[in-house]
């Protein structure tokens, strides 16, 4: 017989994979005065409740500036570890299982942080976590869409001594005027080197811009594609290529792409037989963590216990593992929803 537990407790425990987590945006107000007094970086914050009232923003752009603001404390390979090592703490508490996690390499190597310091923080802690936690990673680095191309090209370069810490390139930053055909020549390039390709796409940009990601950089995931049901074609020619959306609610909500949780798209999305996944984004920017997400969409879009198991199932089949490790957390999901059931 299973045992009934509230919605929360059932979240908390439900096995899942994170696959749009930018681990700079996991950066806690905290962690970041901490930092930035071991380094000596003057910020024109003067304590921890200064930079969490600067992490009240209206839009994209103005968490932007706050983000590389706070990125701009990360000096040491240390650094990067503590920074990843503390997301990885939340992510056990949170049952997360799996996760791939961006890094933008460009937002550090322009203060003159070589490339080999980002890379081997994260990665150590990576493979520290996985140790300590039993969570498997992989690393994706992102590309800024806001600088041109050509830098593009150079991080691509910078990269590709690390090609066995390195899964899949990305796309990330503003969005809006910044189309996928910009960056057409660097991504086939990476896809020449073996990388797998995501990008960022209809969050704040058009439908147009998650058929650029499809058609001009061969992605295996588009991050975010919320606004791909303004376009009834994209939507059908998305199920059908059983194309993953890593879809992050709260910051929708947080950078008002939402006026209301309660009209969020992703129950829409799922009907439309798109592959779902829930995901933080930026969690410590925009109120919570996985299952924070998981909680706020449960409620406001009424979703079934199924729902979420669905959810949790298709995170595991997004990601980039191998089928064995996939057949093996998929059993996970399975045995716990075998236990477990949320009381009414």
């Amino acid at each position: 017989m299973k045992e009934s537990i509230s919605a929360k407790e059932f979240i908390n425990g439900l096995p899942k994979a994170e696959l749009h987590l930018h681990i700079e945006g996991s950066f806690e107000p905290e962690q970041m005065f901490e930092l930035a007094n071991r380094n000596n970086i003057s910020m024109k914050y003067k304590n921890v409740e200064d930079i969490r009232e600067a992490y009240k923003f209206n839009n994209l752009q103005e968490f932007l500036d706050i983000y590389y603001a706070g990125a701009g404390v990360l000096i040491t390979e240390q650094d990067f570890y503590d920074l990843t090592m503390a997301y990885l703490e939340r992510a056990h508490k949170q049952n997360i299982i799996h996760t791939e996690i961006f890094f933008d390499p460009q937002t550090h190597t322009a203060r003159g942080v070589p490339f080999k310091t980002v890379i081997d923080g994260i990665h150590r802690a990576m493979a520290d976590g996985e140790k300590k936690f039993g969570i498997t990673f992989r690393l994706i680095m992102c590309f800024l869409r806001h600088l041109d191309e050509n830098e593009a090209f150079v991080t691509l370069e910078e990269a590709h001594p690390f090609l066995d810490k390195i899964i899949a390139v990305g796309l990330d930053s503003s969005e809006v005027g910044h189309p996928p055909a910009k960056y057409e020549k660097v991504f086939n390039k990476a896809l020449g080197y073996g990388f797998l390709t995501v990008a960022h796409a209809g969050e704040e940009g058009p439908a147009d811009y998650i058929r650029g990601t499809l058609d001009l950089l061969k992605v295996s995931r588009v991050d975010h594609g919320n606004r791909c049901l303004e376009d009834p074609a994209l939507v059908k020619e998305l199920a059908e290529r059983k194309m993953p959306l890593t879809v992050c609610p709260l910051s929708n909500f947080k950078l008002s792409g939402v006026k209301n949780m309660a009209d969020h798209p992703l129950k829409k999305l799922m009907d439309n037989g798109l592959h779902v996944t829930v995901n933080s984004d930026d969690p410590a920017y925009f109120g919570g963590y996985i299952n924070e997400n998981f909680q706020v969409v449960y409620e406001a879009l009424n979703l079934s216990e199924d729902n979420l198991i669905l959810l949790a199932k298709n995170s595991i089949l997004a990601s980039f593992i191998d089928d064995a490790k996939k057949t093996e957390y998929l059993a996970r999901i399975d045995d716990y929803a075998s236990r477990f059931t949320i009381k009414n």
